[in-house]
């Protein structure tokens, strides 16, 4: 039996217990939650963990064997901190796994000085629609040469204490939310980048609203272009007041020889099931010769729907996981990874905010 403890088990933290119990021979023994309403959530779930009063509580225990990190994105690299030095435990940590630039000398030192598999949860490589994409992209392009992500969502949701409705806590929406799609590129196109432009801002959400007597300054929409070392170039175009639409992520690369598109729906629980079923994920592709796109249905297990927001890449990415704690595997995202993928976000928020192109050679 494999023992879980979990940092942070509000909203996100949940979404992992719920998958680390559909797992073979895994539970969750400990956790440590400072909101009272979120702790009485987890243990509905897990009624015999223990709660604990902080991370030093939870690592002093003999029931633990791995950990998650689903805290607030400012608090990762100060936890990760703290497990190295009382008990580094094999960890899997969310996203992002950075959130400013001060917080770069802790970080490097985590990267270059974690004894134990450090792996970011980068949940959106894992969902099926995705995994077929990458899988037949190579053959089906030709070799990309033009990347787009189109995410139209929902708002950010409520979290505890509201601290999603600031930059300062989250990094700012293009880390924050959009560092699953930089990671998304990098791994598609297998290629590093080189130069970020961006053009973003807060055009509909969360203008009318007051916490402490601050407006949030998160940004709702945008567009970012990422060009790649070896000349492939990527687009990002994010929206958060489109939760209207069929489908919530739409991924397309094109190359000499063809086009495939990957159709990935919202979560479940939002979708209106007044005008029907909610929509299958699709993988599409378009070869040039001969012309006609042929569509592969790829659904995935409602059990899976029911235990998260991601198409069920929770589930996938934890069994994945769970081969590095047992069979000692290397982690399939690294600390690296998600640095680089925060470090482009970064670069996207700083151009937007200037008007500037942001090298990253």
């Amino acid at each position: 039996m494999t023992r879980y403890g979990i940092i942070g088990s509000g909203m996100m933290g949940q979404e992992h217990i719920r998958n680390i119990l559909l797992l073979d021979a895994a539970t969750v023994s400990a956790f440590v939650e400072p909101d009272d309403g979120m702790a009485a959530a987890t243990l509905a779930l897990v009624p015999r963990a223990t709660r604990c009063t902080d991370i030093a509580a939870l690592l002093a225990r003999d029931d633990v064997d791995a950990l998650v990190i689903a805290s607030p994105n400012h608090m990762h690299v100060g936890q990760l901190t703290e497990i190295a030095r009382l008990r580094p435990l094999p960890v899997l940590v969310e996203k992002p796994l950075y959130t400013d630039e001060a917080q770069l000398p802790a970080l490097r030192e985590i990267l270059h000085g974690y004894p134990a598999p450090a792996w970011v949860a980068m949940e959106y490589r894992y969902m099926p629609p995705v995994q077929r994409f990458r899988d037949l992209a190579p053959e089906a392009t030709g070799g990309i040469r033009m990347l787009t992500i189109r995410e139209h969502r929902f708002p950010f949701l409520q979290k505890v204490g509201d601290w999603n409705r600031f930059n300062r806590n989250t990094g700012g929406t293009l880390v924050e939310k959009c560092c699953h799609f930089f990671d998304l590129m990098r791994l598609i196109l297998e290629d590093d980048p080189v130069r970020v432009m961006a053009s973003a801002g807060q055009a509909v959400n969360h203008r009318d609203e007051r916490y402490g007597g601050e407006t949030p300054d998160i940004w709702d929409h945008g567009y970012v272009i990422v060009d790649f070392a070896r000349g492939a170039r990527a687009l990002l175009e994010l929206c958060m007041f489109a939760e209207g639409s069929r489908y919530q992520e739409e991924i397309s690369a094109v190359g000499p020889a063809g086009k495939i598109e990957a159709l990935v729906p919202g979560p479940t629980r939002f979708w209106n099931f007044d005008i029907g079923p909610a929509p299958v994920p699709k993988v599409i592709v378009s070869p040039r010769h001969p012309s006609g796109p042929v569509e592969h249905d790829v659904p995935v297990d409602p059990a899976l729907l029911k235990a998260g927001d991601h198409n069920g890449s929770t589930f996938y990415q934890h069994q994945r996981f769970l081969e590095v704690i047992r069979a000692g595997r290397k982690p399939e995202v690294t600390l690296q990874d998600g640095a680089a993928a925060v470090a482009m976000g970064r670069a996207a928020q700083q151009s937007a905010a200037t008007g500037q192109a942001v090298s990253l050679a």
